[in-house]
This record gives structure tokens, sequence and C-alpha cells, in this order.
């Protein structure tokens, strides 16, 4: 298992894909003539998919060139997000919510789930590459918590049950359940809806 203190090796160069050379040019265009900087972060995220889930110095450093920006202010949005990794992560980035929603919901539980099925600390990844486990600040999702990200799919209304279920799912090269684990539609009450249910068919 790894933790924050292993050395990271970082490549000397990193260059964009043609496909992603091709999206980069896209997502500039979206913004005035003088005004690329804005589109640091979806670069960002560009090279950070290319790049195994994390962001080499040198995959910054060619952000930085691309948009015309000093490299620090592009380490400072790659520092400051964590939606940016700037250390490799495993195959399955498992990040838990630990926000105030989520705790008062039961994150804790969450969170031991994870360390018990995949045999982890927080910010450890296990020694094949398969998993890494982390703590988030916040994932948006409170009305359905407690809730984890994985990878770009969320899973919520989790209990350390389900947790356990998702997680051996991923282990076994299966595809688990994504959203509400309860059932719950998108993010309505519990029980469905309680009001505006009679409108049907009225002007």
């Amino acid at each position: 298992m790894s933790g924050s203190a292993e050395k990271i090796m970082q490549p000397e160069s990193f260059v964009f894909t043609p496909e992603n050379a091709e999206a980069a040019k896209a997502e500039i265009a979206k913004y005035p003539k003088g005004w690329q900087e804005s589109a640091v972060m979806p670069l960002l995220d560009l090279a950070q998919r290319q790049h195994d889930g994390w962001l080499p110095r040198a995959a910054i450093d060619t952000v930085a060139a691309i948009l015309t920006m000093p490299p620090i202010r592009v380490y400072e949005v790659a520092s400051f997000y964590t939606m940016y990794n700037l250390k490799p992560v495993g195959r399955h980035h498992v990040q838990v919510c630990t926000n105030l929603p989520c705790w008062l919901r039961g994150s804790d539980a969450i969170v031991g789930a994870c360390k018990k099925t995949l045999g982890l600390e927080l910010g450890m990844t296990s020694e094949d590459g398969m998993f890494t486990l982390s703590e988030a600040e916040c994932l948006g999702a409170c009305v359905n918590a407690p809730m984890m990200q994985i990878g770009d799919d969320y899973y919520e209304d989790l209990d350390a049950d389900s947790t356990q279920g998702i997680l051996d799912t991923l282990k076994a090269g299966g595809t688990p359940k994504t959203g509400s684990q309860t059932g719950r539609h998108t993010c309505e009450p519990v029980g469905g809806l309680t009001s505006l249910k009679d409108l049907e068919g009225e002007a």
C-alpha cells in the first residue's frame, strides 16, 4: 500500500494526444480572444484523464504554455481544487464525502466500510493499483447523503452494507449500480413526491 510519503516518479514531458489537442482547442475557442486562460480547468481535466487520472508537473507546464500563463498560476489552480490529483491514484478513486450533511447522515460508517473492504486508510492506494481511498470535503449531493464518488460516478443514500457491495462488485470486475442505493428517484423525497401531484393536464 502506498501513502503520501512515497516518492512520485515525474515524467520528463507531456504532450496531448491529437484527439485531446483538438478537444483543448475546442475548449479555448469557447472564450473571447485574449481570455484563453479561462480554459485552464477543462485543459487540466483533459490532461489528467490522459495521464491515468493524475497531473504530473510536465502536464501542468504544458497547459501553462498552451494558454500562455505563468506556470505558477496553473499550479495554483491544480493544487487548490480537489478534483485534480497531483500524485498517482488507483484505477478506482474512491472519494467519500465527510462534510457536515454526510457526516450527520453517517459518513463515518461509510469511511469505515471502505477501510475494511479495501484494507486501506484514507490517502492510501492499494498495492495492485486498483483502489485509492480519499476523503472529500463536499461532492454536492447533500440531499442524498451519505455518498461517495468513484471516478465520474456518484453513489448515494449509502449505508455500510451498500458501500461494501459496491466495492466488492468493483473488486470482482463488475459495474455497480450508480445513483441512489435505496431506489430514490434523483433527489425527490424518500417517500416520493408530496406536492404538485395533481397538476397534470391543467393549463
